[in-house]
């Protein structure tokens, strides 16, 4: 009898090792998943994603901290993008666009009074030229404070010069607001997020 428990033991054994094996080889055999070989995961576990801010949370861009008070989530067709109202607490307030297309690109846009009407493939601005770079309708979505409705149209045309500064107009359809803002192209490094924490 002891005999026979033994060598049941054993074949059980086998068999584990066996079905292991089998299991390990498989699954080194699956390749894995691609990957963007120029994605910066360190960036964002460092210095926060701007892909998840949101009302609360807290931007630090060249040593001045902002707190986002509302975000516009923006939709048109399958490409989606983020504006984010930022504000200092002390009547300075900015938006942070968010837009991956493919790459990330972030940009902090300056309301600013006396630009030209939009519409003409060229646009000049205090000695620079812009170019027309796109233009159309996206539906939006407002979280927090905006100054906007819960939702609506907006129509934009957008500018860029040969240094890289945007030029943005932007109409919201039902609101009849307009507005017209300068942007700067901000490199990753230049953000640093510090999100609010949940209650």
């Amino acid at each position: 009898m002891l005999i026979v428990v033994i060598v049941l033991a054993c074949v059980s054994f086998y068999m584990v090792y066996k079905l292991t094996k089998e299991k390990r080889a498989q699954a080194q055999a699956q390749p894995s998943a691609p990957v963007d070989p120029f994605a910066d995961k360190d960036a964002d576990v460092l210095r926060g994603d701007p892909r998840a801010l949101k009302a609360g949370d807290i931007v630090d861009i060249f040593g001045q901290s902002y707190t986002v008070r509302g975000t516009l989530r923006l939709k048109e067709g399958g490409y989606q993008w983020a504006e984010h109202l930022l504000d200092t607490g002390n009547d300075v307030q900015h938006w942070l666009s968010v837009e991956e297309d493919p790459d990330l690109e972030l940009v902090l846009w300056t309301e600013t009074a006396g630009l030209p009407a939009p519409g003409p493939a060229e646009l000049e601005h205090e000695g620079k030229r812009f170019r027309l770079e796109e233009t159309g309708n996206a539906r939006f979505a407002s979280e927090a404070t905006t100054g906007l409705a819960a939702s609506g149209m907006l129509t934009y045309h957008d500018y860029v010069a040969d240094d890289g500064t945007k030029l943005s107009f932007e109409e919201f359809g039902d609101a009849g607001r307009k507005e017209g803002t300068l942007g700067q192209v901000l490199n990753r490094s230049a953000v640093m997020i510090y999100p609010q924490q949940p209650s």
